[in-house]
């Protein structure tokens, strides 16, 4: 019996954030073995391609790509993992994933791309709740009047960006990064993530208000934890890392003291293991992001498997894994995205997270002079996460999502006839003629 085929376009193989969200729903759906699987690899931006060449682990994935120019029939089911404006539906039924909005307003057309689909998954409910609640106003170009609201009316549905806790766990003091054992200080906290647009305090991951703040933090002082960047904005070209070196200069120029602590960049592409293993690395004692909004936040929740500290703010997607009980979440209060990080999906019009900088200069000191009074929460933060966020518990929640949303098709049965015995016809007697 034939399974309903299922495409999926979606940057399985490029180094990037929705790259890993795919590869991972990719691998749940095929491991389901309910579907005849077909992936279209997609472009993410300026992200680097060739994930899979590069990591053979994953190198199942290639009998399922599908490079050919079209399509050999109507699927019964397609999905796009992308931002929802791409959404296109080409099947019986179709699904869309997004990672979802970071502030506290959803673009019209992404909203149009959600309402063309049968069934929208998002990773965390901050994320489905802006969808929900965002409603716009739809203006005649003409009269300049209003003719209606643009608003989600499709069903949208949240599964959150389980991790692999096979490869991301504590382990035993690792020392595999030459750039870390040359460096002197033995205290590091840890960053995580793109650079992105914005003037100083205002790029989304607000990571030049990090460094600024660490700065400002610990200079003068005789002793300094240093802070590790694994950062980028593009790619990992040269260009891109003498471009974050120059932000990290201006950055240090605005402070007023010549006695500065020290802020590192690891560049360039890591495997999941190598990222497992600079977490684990016995320097990097805690992670740190002052981040103005998550769609989810994964390398928050890959760390957190560590059973190291986590500072962070206390606003969007990482709010569903991560338990203020457990992790330093601090606080802030909400301001309007700044023009100079606008673009066509972060609206100047929306909000997200300002931090409270008193707050950053506190508990960066506190963690550094009272390490241990922050162990135990994250372990038990390690708990949670590995309990209730690992990639077999999205899996099976996606299993429950498909079961309750996607129909069943009709099957191509083959005809069997019944064998008909040979029928026998009477012999008939030949009739004598008289005349």
């Amino acid at each position: 019996m034939s399974k309903p085929l299922f495409f999926i376009s979606c940057p399985v193989d490029t180094y990037s954030g929705y790259g890993a969200r795919s590869r991972d729903l990719v691998k749940a759906i095929i491991e389901l073995d309910k579907y005849d699987v077909k992936v279209i690899p997609q472009m993410w931006g300026n992200t680097p391609w060739g994930f899979i060449e590069d990591n053979p682990e994953w190198s199942f994935l290639i009998p399922h790509l599908f490079t050919q120019p079209q399509l050999p029939k109507q699927p019964e089911i397609w999905m796009q993992i992308t931002i929802p404006s791409e959404f296109q539906p080409i099947g019986k039924f179709n699904i869309g994933v997004t990672a979802g909005i970071e502030t506290t307003l959803s673009p019209g057309d992404w909203m149009e791309g959600i309402n063309r689909m049968d069934l929208t998954l998002t990773s965390s409910e901050h994320s489905k709740e802006t969808f929900l609640k965002t409603v716009l106003q739809k203006i005649d170009q003409r009269t300049n009047q209003q003719v209606g609201e643009a608003k989600v009316e499709k069903p949208i549905e949240v599964l959150f960006e389980g991790v692999d806790v096979d490869i991301y766990k504590s382990l035993d003091t690792v020392e595999s990064f030459p750039e870390l054992n040359d460096i002197k200080e033995k205290f590091c906290y840890l960053f995580v993530g793109h650079w992105m647009q914005g003037d100083l305090g205002e790029d989304r991951k607000n990571v030049s208000l990090l460094i600024k703040a660490f700065f400002e933090t610990f200079k003068n002082k005789k002793q300094k934890p240093a802070l590790v960047l694994k950062t980028s904005q593009i790619g990992s070209s040269y260009i891109d890392r003498d471009e974050i070196l120059k932000k990290i200069t201006m950055i240090k120029k605005t402070v007023n003291s010549k006695d500065l602590p020290n802020v590192y960049l690891i560049h360039g592409e890591f495997t999941d293991i190598e990222m497992n293993e600079l977490y684990n690395h016995s320097k990097i004692k805690a992670m740190i992001s002052l981040t103005k909004g998550e769609g989810f936040g994964r390398p928050l929740l890959e760390f957190s498997l560590t059973k190291k500290p986590i500072i962070t703010t206390n606003w969007s997607g990482h709010k569903d894994f991560l338990d203020e009980k457990f992790t330093t979440m601090l606080p802030g209060t909400i301001a309007n995205v700044h023009p100079s990080a606008a673009n066509n999906w972060l609206l100047k019009e929306s909000q997200w997270f300002n931090v409270d900088t008193g707050h950053v200069g506190h508990h960066l000191r506190n963690m550094f002079e009272n390490y241990k009074t922050y162990t135990d929460g994250a372990k038990r933060q390690a708990y949670k996460s590995k309990n209730e966020f690992s990639w077999d518990k999205m899996k099976d929640k996606l299993d429950q999502l498909f079961t309750q949303y996607i129909p069943e098709f009709p099957k191509q049965i083959q005809l069997q006839l019944p064998q008909l015995k040979k029928i026998e016809l009477p012999k008939l007697k030949k009739i004598e003629s008289n005349g």
